[in-house]
């Protein structure tokens, strides 16, 4: 029978009874391929370890070279940037001179129309004492009445167009002020305001052209950005009304007193 304690020559073991046998040769055969898959093991190892600190190596070139782009071009944006805020910086100096310029102008303009409003009130005054004078002369007071009359109605019609003038100014600063209606319509009534101006003879004997010119070039006043009432917007333009007002109830006695130095 069979002795479980001493199993038979398997391949596995060597023969320890015949020792020239063949189970060392198998012994080796299976040693061999173990040995060859150690080896390229470690072949395939040591050439994953060299292509991933290749790779390593790759991207840290790839980021190197982008954080030197990205570098770059932040040094760029950032003096564009600077250029730029300086070069606001300069138009804004240079709007804010101009800004302080036109009000300037128009403090000094103001000025100069309150004066000459306060001349012509002055001589207002005296025309109508003396013609207060005139109407207790008898018929000196008759040619004067005659006179005033006829200049009177010269009057109206300087007064009709100066209403002309106000509508336009109206117009033309509710425009200036609109932040929709196109600069082009306010060009236009401006420059049929200046023609009038220039071709009406109670307009020129008014100078009211430099008046407008005055008023085109320095009243940018505006109300609130909600106002619907144009009589809200600009200041020059309306101290240039009432001087003008004032200029014809000057020029009438003038007139009349020229027509009665005329007639004697």
């Amino acid at each position: 029978m069979n002795n479980l304690n001493d199993p038979p020559n398997w391949n596995i073991l060597p023969n320890r009874r015949d020792p020239g046998g063949d189970g060392s040769r198998w012994n080796y055969a299976l040693l061999v391929p173990m040995l060859g898959l150690a080896a390229f093991r470690w072949i395939w190892t040591r050439e994953c370890q060299k292509e991933i600190e290749k790779e390593k190596e790759e991207y840290y070139r790839k980021e190197s070279a982008l954080q030197q782009d990205l570098e770059g071009k932040y040094r760029d944006i950032i003096t564009e940037n600077r250029r730029a805020v300086a070069h606001l910086e300069v138009e804004l100096e240079k709007e804010r001179n101009r800004t302080l310029s036109y009000r300037e102008a128009l403090v000094s303009q103001s000025r100069k129309l309150v004066e000459e409003r306060r001349l012509l009130e002055q001589e207002q005054e005296k025309l109508e004492r003396e013609k207060q004078v005139f109407l207790h002369s008898g018929a000196e007071g008759s040619l004067y009445q005659s006179c005033l009359a006829k200049e009177e109605e010269w009057q109206q019609r300087a007064n009709i167009l100066l209403k002309e003038f106000e509508e336009g100014l109206k117009e033309r600063q509710d425009i200036y002020c609109s932040l929709v209606v196109p600069r082009s319509q306010r060009l236009e009534i401006e420059k049929n305001l200046l023609v009038k101006a220039a071709t009406n003879p109670v307009a020129v004997s008014l100078h009211v052209e430099s008046g407008l010119q005055d008023i085109f070039k320095y009243d940018n006043y505006c109300g609130n950005v909600l106002n619907r009432t144009r009589s809200q917007n600009g200041k020059l333009m309306w101290l240039y009304l009432r001087y003008w007002e004032l200029a014809v109830e000057l020029q009438k006695y003038k007139r009349v007193e020229k027509a009665m130095l005329g007639k004697r």
